[in-house]
C-alpha cells in the first residue's frame, strides 16, 4: 500500500468520476471508495467506474466498497441485478435445519461476491454480527442474522467465508454490537443501558469471527465501557474492547461519519474517529467541501494500518468462476424452500 495515504474511504458523486473528484482523489489517495445506488447503472457502466478507480490508483487491489446485504440494503437492484434475501431468511432456516441454513448462507454470500467482483467491486459491508434482542430496532431489524449469539458467529462464518470464495473482502459489522440500540444511529444517537456482563453476549460472535479482515463500528454509547463517547470515537471501547477482549486484529473503519448519532462538522467527525483509534473514516456522500476537509484533518495511514489494510486485501486475486453464479442461486433457493 503507498505510503502517504489518507486514512478514508470516500464516496463518488455519480456513474462516472467528475474532473474534480479524479483530482482530489490522486490527490489524498484514499484508502477506499464506496459504492451507492447513484453509481450504479448497469455492469458495463459499473465495471468501467472502478477500471477507472483502478487507473488512478495504478494498482488492482483497491479497497472499492459497497452495501449489498440483501433484503432492504441493495444499491445493486433489479431489473439489472437479482435481488438477495436479507440475513433473517437463513436466521429461519437454521430454526428448521443449521446445516442447510450455513450451506445456504455460504452459497448466497458466494454468489454475492461474484456478482459484485465481476462489475470491480472488492468489498462488500457484510456480515451483520449484531445480536437480534426483543428491543432491536427496526433499522437493523431483519437485517440481523438472529437472537443467539452462537447462530448468529456461525452464519457470519459462513458468510464471510462465501464472499471470500466469491473474490470478495467481508466486513464484520456493527462493533461492538447494535442489537441492543432502540433508536436509528442514521438519525438519533442510541444508548445501550446494559450492563458489563450483559453485554459480553453481544461480543461472542465479533470474537469468534476476529480474524476477519475488516470491521466497522457503530456509533453507539455503552455507558458501562464509556460514559462519554460512542464507540466510534472512544478510545476505551476501540482499545480494550474491540482490540483486547474481541481480539480483532483486522482493519477498523467507522461507520458512514454523516449519520445524525454524531455531533460536529464531518471532518472534525473523522479526527476523532481516527485518534479513537479506527484507521479508516468512511465518509459517504461525496461532498467536495467535507471530502477536503477530513483529507486536511488526518495524518496519513500509519504503517500498521497500511499492513491491515494489504492483508484484507490480498485475497482479491484469486481467480473467480463467474460462470459458478446461476448455480449458486438454485442451490440457495432450493435450501431456503425448507422452509
Amino acid at each position: 500500500m503507498p505510503v502517504g495515504m489518507t486514512p478514508a474511504i470516500f464516496g463518488l458523486s455519480g456513474p462516472t468520476l467528475t474532473a474534480d473528484e479524479r483530482a482530489f482523489f490522486a490527490d489524498a489517495k484514499p484508502a477506499g471508495y464506496i459504492l451507492f445506488k447513484r453509481n450504479c447503472v448497469n455492469r458495463p457502466q459499473l465495471r468501467a467506474l472502478t477500471d477507472s478507480l483502478r487507473a488512478l490508483e495504478g494498482r488492482d487491489d483497491v479497497a472499492i466498497l459497497i452495501d449489498q446485504e440483501g433484503g432492504r440494503v441493495a444499491r445493486m437492484q433489479p431489473p439489472e441485478w437479482p435481488a438477495f434475501p436479507a440475513g433473517a431468511a437463513f436466521d429461519a432456516l437454521y430454526d428448521v435445519a443449521p446445516i442447510s441454513a450455513l450451506e445456504a448462507a455460504r452459497a448466497n454470500a458466494e454468489a454475492l461476491g461474484l456478482m459484485l467482483a465481476e462489475v470491480g467491486i472488492t468489498v462488500d459491508c457484510l456480515p451483520l454480527l449484531d445480536v437480534r434482542v426483543p428491543e432491536t430496532h427496526p433499522a437493523i431489524g431483519d437485517r440481523a442474522l438472529g437472537s443467539d449469539p452462537v447462530r448468529v458467529a456461525s452464519l457470519g462464518r459462513a458468510v464471510i467465508d462465501g464472499l471470500r470464495s466469491g473474490g470478495v473482502v467481508g466486513v464484520v459489522k456493527h462493533m461492538p454490537g447494535q442489537g441492543r440500540a432502540r433508536v436509528d444511529s442514521h438519525y438519533h444517537l442510541p444508548v445501550v443501558d446494559a450492563d458489563a456482563a450483559t453485554l459480553t453476549a453481544d461480543l461472542q460472535p465479533f470474537c469468534r469471527l476476529n480474524d476477519s479482515p475488516m470491521g466497522m463500528t457503530g456509533h453507539i454509547m455503552f455507558p458501562a465501557w464509556d460514559p462519554e463517547n460512542c464507540a466510534t470515537m472512544s478510545s476505551e471501547i476501540i482499545g480494550n474492547i474491540i482490540r483486547r477482549q474481541i481480539g480483532f486484529e483486522g482493519l477498523l473503519m467507522s461507520d458512514d461519519l454523516d449519520m445524525q448519532a454524531l455531533k460536529g462538522d464531518v471532518p472534525s467527525r473523522a479526527a476523532a474517529a481516527v485518534a479513537a483509534g479506527c484507521d479508516i473514516a468512511l465518509n459517504c456522500w461525496a461532498r467536495m467541501e467535507e471530502m477536503i476537509g477530513i483529507a486536511s484533518s488526518l495524518p496519513s495511514l500509519p504503517a500498521l494500518g497500511r499492513a491491515r489494510l494489504s492483508r484484507a486485501m490480498a485475497p482479491i486475486a484469486q481467480v473467480k468462476d463467474f460462470a459458478a453464479l446461476p448455480g449458486l442461486l438454485v442451490t440457495r433457493d432450493a435450501l431456503l424452500a425448507l422452509t
